[in-house]
């Protein structure tokens, strides 16, 4: 059952299983949230139906993300208190009220409107059915706040004070706005937004190669694209700020990144493109680099002093041949976002962005690659931390409660069973629901209200329903004119057909 490892170590695979999970739902739930809002907007402003549709296609696709990013996140915290509780124990005093603010400020925000933007299109006015989807994609920035906020400070703690053996809360300026933390929330919204706009370029991408060309699916690949234009190259300068706050830092984790095991004592540093870092040999092998860059990049000067991992005791070394690869990856991927986005920019000046077959591909490959750079992100920064849980205070082995090996093993398959079994039928079904692709409404079907035949927002069966080219309006209740013309009885329009009459 424990495979040879160690409680500590199936302890840091299962926080590393749940979390990965977790991480997908709130970046998609995140940027579409702001997607909505912008949609709305633009149908307030302009009227134009297809943003109308568009809202009501991807407003399927957030719920089922916002669903299960909370019900993972309500699993992934009950850690602390079962494999984590010495860290409970230690840094609760912190990280207690960081995640409490969280609740009581996002959460509770868009659980208060949740219900309106899902629900009430036609039950309240216009007006405030867009106040209530704003307040949702504000909610979701505010809770990405907090918890950014509790896990940078344990990167960079600040503004504390260690009495009893406990960690005491001295400053909560300090503790809130920690070094890494305006990096570290930037580089996570960006990477929301890029998530979700990748995930709707993708969509628009599959249903161009499929021959669809109506207006639904050229607004989503062209809202998307412009946003990905825009962000992956903004991204990329964000990151490279990050980065300069890593080296002043946490060195460790940099120099674990780049895989370099020497101080370079003011000399230009190259930068490694490919190699293989070797923990117990102290050396990174088949190594092949560009001289030079690597102080251009890391440190800005071909002078920077850039620690190596020799500089660092043993033990306090994270493993380099982890982050050397995860951070590559990501690094990886980003560029081909903003190939991504530059080829797009050069297909709309030729008018050839919904012609080209090849980008079409090249944009539906990439639909899902937001995912992969987000978890190599995040590998990057929580393994680079090692081996602290609270950098430079608390060490990962300390922070463990008093369980056996094969305690965290049994529960470890059980998250691997349920996981998959739960969260692998909502993935299936956000697919069903993204292949099926936004559908044009008719101009006068309503979606609820009082007197009116309702179509209700339910995307648990709406992925059943099939596509048509040209989709007949659900049941509406019609007017007096239109009563006037076509009826030759006296019966009450509002009235439900018999079955008979069905």
């Amino acid at each position: 059952m424990t495979l040879g490892l160690t409680a500590l170590e199936l302890a840091r695979i299962q926080f590393a299983f749940t979390v990965s999970f977790h991480i997908i739902f709130p970046a998609i739930s995140i940027g579409l949230a702001s997607f909505l809002a912008v949609l709305e907007a633009s149908w307030l402003r302009t009227k134009n139906p297809v943003y109308r549709d568009l809202y009501f296609f991807w407003i399927k696709i957030f719920a089922v993300a916002f669903g299960m990013g909370v019900v993972s996140g309500v699993v992934m915290s009950y850690q602390f208190g079962t494999n984590w509780s010495e860290f409970s124990r230690f840094a609760g005093a912190v990280t207690g009220p960081l995640l409490t603010y969280e609740v009581m400020t996002a959460f509770f925000l868009e659980a208060g409107f949740l219900g309106i933007m899902l629900f009430g299109w036609n039950k309240v006015g216009p007006k405030l059915h867009f106040f209530a989807t704003l307040m949702v994609a504000i909610g979701t920035c505010i809770s990405t706040f907090w918890i950014l906020s509790s896990n940078s400070w344990m990167q960079t703690p600040q503004g504390f004070a260690i009495e009893g053996g406990r960690i005491v809360p001295v400053d909560w300026w300090a503790i809130v706005f920690n070094p890494s933390f305006p990096y570290r929330l930037a580089h996570m919204v960006v990477a929301a937004f890029l998530v979700a706009a990748l995930l709707v370029a993708g969509a628009g991408g599959w249903h161009l190669l499929k021959g669809r060309r109506d207006a639904l699916i050229k607004k989503t690949f062209s809202m998307a694209l412009w946003l990905i234009a825009v962000l992956a190259p903004l991204q990329a300068v964000i990151g490279d700020q990050h980065g300069l706050n890593t080296l002043e830092h946490q060195p460790a984790k940099l120099a674990a990144i780049e895989g370099h095991w020497e101080t370079n004592k003011h000399e230009p540093m190259e930068l490694l493109l490919f190699g293989i870092p070797d923990m117990q040999a102290e050396e990174t092998r088949y190594a092949i680099g560009v001289p030079y860059l690597g102080s251009l990049l890391l440190a800005h000067s071909l002078e920077g002093e850039i620690k190596g991992l020799k500089e660092f005791a043993p033990e306090d070394r994270p493993n380099s041949l982890i982050v050397f690869w995860s951070f590559r990856i990501m690094v990886g991927v980003g560029l081909l976002m903003i190939l991504l986005g530059f080829i797009s920019l050069y297909l709309r000046l030729k008018n050839r962005l919904y012609d080209s077959r090849n980008f079409h591909r090249f944009a539906f490959l990439m639909g899902g690659s937001g995912f992969v750079s987000l978890l190599a992100g995040w590998i990057t920064t929580e393994v680079g931390r090692q081996p602290w849980v609270v950098y430079g205070v608390l060490r990962t082995k300390d922070a463990l409660s008093p369980v056996s090996a094969e305690q965290v093993g049994l529960t470890l398959i059980i998250f691997v069973v349920v996981y998959c079994v739960v969260f692998g039928v909502g993935i299936y079904y956000m697919l069903k629901l993204l292949n099926q692709g936004p559908q044009p409404l008719a101009q006068d079907q309503q979606t609820g209200g009082p007197g009116q035949f309702k179509t209700p927002m339910r995307p648990v069966t709406a992925a059943d329903e099939a596509p048509v080219d040209n989709p007949s309006p659900r049941p509406s209740a019609p007017d007096a004119s239109t009563e006037a013309n076509n009826s030759t009885d006296n019966t009450d329009p509002r009235k439900l057909p018999s079955d008979e009459e069905r």
